[in-house]
């Protein structure tokens, strides 16, 4: 069982270093407070709960935050804490250029002096867009203060001409669709309206939905959160549970580093394969662990996942949407199969002060269409594949669930894009020497390269394949993948391009070997042609001057690590900011 002792109550807290007593700093802090009309006893030492709302007209995924926040404050009052709203930095996917990874770590980084600087005993993280979700969990492990986890939640599932709608899933199917000439443009601009028809996240098991599963596998959010859809009344009962919890969190000083632990990630890693999710949760469970203290790293995502069967049926990898699994009974039902077969540290502990094996115990599925027996699984060796070899010698990954088995054992000629503009004005050229049996290779698309490590590692396929009847091909880049997405891409080599790996010095012609039983992915050169190219290649990517993408560039990590920046990881600081007054 957990060894957490909750702290002795009353005690006082460390908002009482603003607003407690009669010294001039105390009526200064507190004096501008009552303008608002807060009474003068709401400073009388319970606890203060910080709301950090993502909410954002440029964030869709997370424009319903407000209302939630308002559930949210109705909690926290009815626990008897004094609840304050903060708008934090909003890293939407679907609308920051290059890419919203590349402020994630700048989101991180504001929200932990926002957590850190401010008079606040503990926080609710109010999140959804999926770089929200770990941008605000690295910034509450690095200031260690109380907190709570609400995602926003998925949207319904769409529909077009009695066809489910996967966001994002189907953006890419119908995108290539048009390619191959099997739809037109008009049907494409009519399907669009049936993509996002509510409020909330990606309805498929993308990596907001996936992110929403890990905080809960965590332990970071209350048991049930990650499915409810965000137009579901329970969504709003979710909210207003978790501010009365995050009271109580803050009176037994509950924090993430009692709750985040290795063992809370090796649970994470294997919920990860059973629901088939996202490739972008190594990173972000990286940069999480690593804001921790923990130890975390690729050969987990490896060893964890590798005998894990996938079982939640949902696009990209299955047929179903979130909406399905929140009625066949959502996380815990995953949870628990994982417990049953011995796969779960069931002693770890959550945000309801439980462990995580008491809060599923119970639990019932409801559809095994939705979620499948094991033994129909949709693969029985889920999870992340983490590839090595001379061409990724610090690692790649690889998704098997929405990969082609066929193509788990493959040689084929390199056809290579030098970056993401190269294989935009290449790849529906007709005279381009490529067919099914070729591997695709992109560069400089990693998180110095592109910068910050676009969503661009699922390369859509050459129209004259397409018109094949061909859907995949090997491709492989230091780039990302969308968690919507699918295919045989491996993503996230390391050494990326623009830092001199051996990505960098691939040549069209050559030939690439993939093996994914042996973990092996092999640029088939010798080892003095290698070390000859090394060392006459030069970076083709020109650092930043100034700014933020100067920052960005000269200190953020590799994938293989988490992307985090090198001077933030294991460093956990003073919650207290200095009182200047």
């Amino acid at each position: 069982m957990s060894k957490f002792k909750p702290a002795a109550w009353p005690r006082q807290l460390r908002s009482q270093h603003w607003y407690g007593g009669t010294s001039r700093d105390t009526i200064y802090h507190r004096g501008w407070m009552k303008n608002q009309g807060h009474p003068h006893d709401l400073f009388d030492g319970r606890p203060v709960i910080g709301i950090l709302n993502t909410w954002s007209d440029l964030t869709p995924c997370n424009g319903h935050l407000r209302e939630l926040a308002e559930k949210v404050k109705a909690g926290i009052w009815e626990a008897g804490g004094f609840p304050v709203e903060i708008p934090v930095f909003s890293a939407s996917e679907n609308t920051f250029r290059p890419t919203a990874m590349m402020y994630r770590n700048l989101a991180a980084l504001a929200v932990e002096e926002a957590m850190r600087g401010q008079p606040i005993d503990g926080a609710v993280l109010l999140v959804g867009c999926d770089k929200t979700t770990p941008s605000l969990v690295m910034a509450a492990a690095s200031t260690d203060l109380p907190s709570i986890v609400v995602t926003g939640g998925p949207m319904l599932n769409g529909y077009f001409r009695g066809e489910r709608v996967g966001s994002g899933t189907h953006l890419w199917k119908f995108s290539e669709a048009v390619k191959a000439g099997e739809m037109t443009q008009e049907e494409f601009l009519e399907a669009e309206a049936s993509m996002s028809r509510s409020s909330g996240t990606c309805n498929t098991m993308g990596t907001a939905s996936t992110m929403a599963s890990m905080v809960e596998a965590l332990g970071m959010a209350l048991s049930g959160n990650a499915a409810i859809p965000a137009v579901d009344s329970r969504r709003k009962v979710m909210a207003q549970l978790s501010g009365r919890r995050i009271v109580q969190m803050v009176k037994d000083d509950l924090k993430p580093s009692d709750i985040m632990t290795k063992e809370a990630f090796e649970n994470a890693i294997r919920v990860n394969g059973a629901i088939g999710g996202s490739t972008n949760a190594v990173v972000h469970l990286l940069a999480m662990a690593g804001r921790v203290g923990i130890d975390l790293t690729l050969d987990d995502w490896d060893r964890l996942g590798r005998d894990i069967p996938t079982i939640v049926n949902l696009m990209p990898s299955g047929q179903y949407l979130m909406e399905e699994f929140f009625y066949a009974g959502g996380l815990p039902v995953v949870i628990k199969r994982l417990g049953e077969a011995g796969k779960l540290h069931k002693d770890a502990l959550t945000v309801s002060g439980e462990s995580i094996w008491d809060e599923v115990k119970d639990v019932r599925n409801w559809n095994e269409d939705v979620i499948l027996p094991v033994e129909k699984a949709l693969t029985q060796q889920g999870g992340i594949v983490v590839l090595r070899g001379n061409l990724a010698p610090k690692g790649c990954v690889l998704k098997p669930s929405a990969a082609s088995a066929h193509l788990m054992k493959h040689r084929g000629r390199a056809v290579v894009f030098e970056d993401i503009d190269d294989y935009k004005a290449k790849i529906d050229d007709e005279a381009l020497d490529i067919d099914e049996t070729c591997v695709m290779v992109l560069k400089n698309c990693g998180p110095r390269g592109y910068p910050g490590m676009a969503e661009v590692g699922n390369m859509g396929l050459p129209p004259k394949v397409l018109r094949k009847g061909i859907t995949d091909m090997v491709r492989i880049s230091d780039a990302r993948m969308s968690g919507t997405a699918y295919g045989t891409v491996l993503l996230h080599t390391s050494p990326e391009a623009a830092r001199g790996g051996p990505l960098a010095i691939v040549k069209n012609g050559d030939f690439i070997e993939l093996d994914v039983d042996a973990r092996r992915i092999h640029l088939d050169i010798s080892e003095e042609e290698m070390q000859r190219r090394l060392a006459d290649w030069r970076p083709s990517v020109e650092p930043p001057a100034s700014g933020y993408a100067k920052l960005f560039h000269d200190h953020v990590e590799g994938a293989d690590t988490g992307a985090d920046f090198d001077f933030l990881k294991g460093c956990r600081g003073s919650p207290v900011g200095k009182d200047a007054h």
